[in-house]
């Protein structure tokens, strides 16, 4: 159920193609005194699975508990719409959220200069970054301050550069993780961009320029696959960047656990982690 104090909205976001993409924004019912923040968030799925179910729960606690107005976006997936058009879906509600949020719209009342983040988990973490990159490298006005990355996949095993290849071990050691083990072991995802791609719209720690990036929080799992590039791309937007980051890493824990086993103490430590990062990113 819908709960009382988060008030919700289908919605359609029109596609540089035509195609309407699906959203639901949400807004706090009670409102404050203070500029309510937009959040714009990208569901996770293997950029081939997943609906706007998956980021409802997130989407009514920042509206709940930070008085911000959310967007879930049902960006069109693969292998039915060929990558890129999930960026190009991500990217134009972004876009659409830019001119469209204001305080005094009632359709969408956020206001961006009260922080503006994209956010996302596994895939949709990939997708938040390069959201964070496009949004710097085409001048979006207003511009992004933030992004969430939970558990993000940033750099794909057949394109690591030598330099990296000492630090990249997590996509073996981790693969007895209950979620990746059957899937990847027999049937290995490719690389959307194409074998050897570097591509910076699907391995964002290639981008060649990660200066001038929006502030980053991320939540890594200590035996997930993906954890490594996650670690990476930290220290290198911190160390080589000067961008401002935050980072929470759950030792003993595979890729989305919170979501697989949300009574574990240690999942309900995620969610609270994932409010107080969101509370330092604004």
């Amino acid at each position: 159920p819908i709960p009382e104090h988060v008030q919700e909205t289908d919605h359609v976001v029109e596609a540089r193609d035509g195609f309407k993409i699906p959203i639901i924004i949400y807004k706090p019912v009670h409102k404050s005194s203070e500029p309510s923040p937009v959040i714009v968030m990208l569901h996770e799925g293997g950029w081939t699975m997943g609906d706007l179910t998956d980021e409802h729960l997130n989407c009514r606690m920042f509206a709940r508990d930070l008085g911000a107005v959310c967007v879930n976006v049902d960006y069109r997936l693969a292998p039915e719409h060929a990558w890129p058009k999930c960026v190009e879906d991500c990217y134009d509600v972004i876009s659409w959220v830019a001119k469209t949020a204001s305080p005094s719209n009632p359709e969408l009342p956020g206001d961006p200069k009260a922080g503006f983040i994209v956010g996302g988990a596994s895939a949709g973490g990939n997708l938040a970054a390069v959201m964070a990159q496009l949004g710097r490298d085409n001048g979006l006005s207003p511009p992004l301050t933030g992004q969430y990355l939970c558990c993000p996949s940033l750099l794909w095993h057949d394109v690591v550069p030598e330099k990296w290849q000492s630090e990249y071990r997590s996509r073996h050691e981790s693969f007895d993780d209950p979620l990746f083990r059957d899937g990847m072991k027999k049937a290995p995802p490719n690389n959307l961009a194409g074998k050897g791609s570097t591509n910076p719209l699907f391995n964002p720690l290639l981008h060649p320029n990660l200066k001038g990036l929006p502030a980053c929080y991320q939540q890594v799992s200590g035996l997930d696959p993906l954890r490594d590039e996650a670690i990476l791309y930290e220290r290198v937007l911190r160390e080589e960047n000067g961008v401002k980051t935050k980072i929470d890493v759950y030792d003993g824990h595979g890729h989305m656990f919170w979501t697989n086993w949300p009574t574990l103490e240690r999942s309900k430590e995620f969610v609270k982690d994932t409010l107080e990062g969101f509370k330092w990113l604004l």
